[in-house]
């Protein structure tokens, strides 16, 4: 599958990473793909990223880095991987209103760094970012998932429980949400849990919230909750 991801920070380029592994034709895009040494927070370089993903056996790249407008035209599949703060015009500058139907997986967490940490979780139960985004590019078949555990956890739940816990996916588009629990599967997600229509992204965005003082309690990342039923 053709798959662009905005963004090319941690999340992105983990995602991106895991993508090209499974066989997938990776455009991760950037605001300036030429900035390819510049440190983008916990992640590494893009150039080390493209160095990791390596070649193909006739030398071509497995993964690219593009621009954000050029990562939305050549995915089939999109993924944002922007900060929450920033999705929006992050995709509106990738030109997301002018590329048809597509499904979009949202990742991102709107967080407030500005009293220190943990920071302040943006969603609330009258609205949160998966639904922003839906409103600002009806076109797009928007799915919230993934937003609710580290970028490490993301591409192997195994790592957690042997993949014993859940992840969930919020969206108006039964097909595209069948379609993004199968490459969550892929993943080696085994408890894809749908929660509804765009609207109950609300939760799992809240959720972060919970996870944030779970990080600090426990001091590690790798966690997540399960849902019992």
């Amino acid at each position: 599958m053709k798959i662009g991801i905005i963004g090319s920070g941690a999340v992105a380029q983990t995602l991106g990473a895991k993508l090209v592994e499974l066989g997938h034709d990776v455009v991760l895009g950037t605001r300036d793909p030429a900035k390819l040494d510049d440190k983008k927070n916990m992640a590494g370089t893009l150039r080390e990223w493209l160095a990791t993903v390596g070649k193909g056996a006739k030398g071509e790249a497995k993964g690219k880095v593009a621009s954000f407008r050029d990562a939305a035209v050549h995915g089939d599949l999109l993924i944002n991987a922007t900060h929450g703060q920033a999705s929006v015009d992050a995709l509106k500058i990738a030109g997301a209103d002018k590329v048809g139907s597509k499904v979009l997986i949202d990742t991102a967490n709107e967080l407030d760094f500005s009293k220190g940490m943990p920071p302040g979780v943006g969603a609330s139960w009258t609205s949160c970012l998966a639904e922003r985004i839906q409103a600002a590019f009806p076109n797009l078949k928007v799915v919230k998932s993934l937003n609710t555990v580290g970028a490490p956890v993301m591409v192997a739940p195994q790592a957690v429980a042997g993949g014993e816990h859940t992840i969930f996916v919020s969206g108006n588009d039964p097909a595209a949400k069948a379609a993004v629990a199968e490459l969550l599967k892929s993943f080696g997600w085994k408890d894809v849990l749908d929660l509804g229509d765009v609207a109950s992204a609300r939760g799992p965005e809240m959720l972060m919230a919970m996870w944030l003082l779970a990080w600090r309690a426990t001091g590690a990342g790798m966690l997540n909750i399960k849902v019992v039923r």
